[in-house]
């Protein structure tokens, strides 16, 4: 391979790229930044000659008092990370955003390092002397992506710590889970459901709950159950009009692109979900529930549907997202387990690394933090 290099490139010529190479991550398609308030979105391509051999979204967010940026790829770059020499690929993206303004570079590659069979994670939840997903025998662990860290190390790149945030409102989680679906029939999924899960299906589907999708116009209706579940599990909700801003910047290149699912009973709302659609792949987004309902288990009839509607539609992987690896209580071992007995296998990153630049790059980095320790 001989070095590429990097420039910006059209939202069309990104977009066009990404359809011949559709395994993007939903954070990485150009329609995303239009989503993020506060961030300015750029597209990037790599070039050998004139030939455009990969791509990514870049999301810049200004340093206050400064002309300086720290430059986002979240869930990226989708680069060959396998390569021995990650600094073909890296150095051009660092030397651009330097060039851009960038004081910092933080990326998210898209890199399994490790994974565990859902019925492992199980007993390692039943077992108290086992507090972390690490603890528990992977079912694989995969020795490039290993390298892969290792040769970040080398180049000057810096793990950033899971709960460390920069406090520009970024950071993917570094455990998640996923479902296969390639090769697998409507049977297979439903033999995979953990006991407790296969009763909670049964208890919906006795019921008589009913899962739909919505319209943009059912946003409200959700981010009420949103927001009662943020109030119960801790976290800050984000504003309605986040989501309508989601919906409409993702819809408008595809108008597949974000589906919004909800679970009645009795002409009631009792959960809600977006389910995010990129190549073959299908990410579970944003889940919500409200108090009311509970005991009729409208989430497992709600998740069933689609997980069903993705395999039906040729996905490849279903994605859920975040999971606790800590395997202790707390409130969020039942989320884990209810995705985890759905089928899906718990699965551990590369995680985010993060990289000065420039001669300013550690110096704007202490001043981010002490502007932080300041709100």
């Amino acid at each position: 391979m001989t070095s590429p290099y990097v420039r910006e490139i059209t939202r069309e010529d990104h977009l066009a790229h990404l359809r011949l190479h559709p395994d993007a991550s939903h954070l990485q398609i150009p329609e995303w930044a239009d989503v993020k308030p506060g961030w300015l979105g750029q597209s990037v391509g790599w070039f050998e000659g004139e030939s455009l051999v990969a791509t990514a979204l870049v999301l810049y967010r200004p340093l206050p008092g400064t002309r300086r940026f720290l430059a986002y790829l979240p869930d990226g770059p989708g680069i060959d990370w396998r390569t021995p020499r990650l600094e073909l690929w890296l150095d051009p993206l660092v030397a651009h955003l330097e060039r851009e303004g960038a004081f910092a570079v933080r990326i998210g590659p898209p890199v399994v390092v490790r994974c565990w069979d859902p019925s492992v994670v199980a007993a390692g939840v039943a077992d108290p002397a086992v507090r972390h997903l690490r603890e528990l025998p992977a079912a694989d662990i995969d020795g490039f992506a290993l390298d892969a860290g290792e040769r970040l190390r080398q180049l000057g790149w810096r793990r950033c710590e899971e709960d460390e945030g920069s406090g520009f409102g970024l950071g993917q989680p570094r455990f998640g889970c996923l479902i296969p679906l390639q090769e697998r029939s409507v049977d297979d999924l439903r033999a995979a459901l953990a006991p407790h899960w296969e009763q909670a299906l049964s208890t919906a589907e006795s019921a008589g709950v009913r899962v739909v999708t919505g319209t943009g116009g059912d946003l409200p209706e959700f981010h009420r159950l949103y927001t009662a579940t943020a109030a119960h599990d801790g976290f800050k909700a984000r504003p309605l009009d986040y989501f309508q801003r989601m919906w409409k910047a993702l819809n408008a290149e595809d108008g597949d692109r974000v589906r919004l699912y909800l679970a009645e009973y009795d002409g009631e709302v009792l959960s809600a979900a977006f389910m995010i659609n990129v190549g073959s792949r299908s990410w579970h987004s944003y889940a919500a529930s409200g108090r009311r309902g509970r005991q009729l288990r409208p989430s497992s009839a709600l998740l069933w549907r689609m997980l069903y509607d993705a395999w039906a539609a040729n996905a490849e992987t279903y994605d859920l997202r975040a999971i606790t690896p800590t395997l202790t209580e707390s409130r969020l071992l039942g989320r884990l387990l209810f995705k985890t007995g759905v089928g899906g296998m718990a699965v551990e990153y590369l995680g985010e690394w993060e990289k000065p630049v420039g001669t300013q790059g550690k110096v704007l980095q202490r001043a981010v933090k002490a502007y932080l320790g300041r709100r």
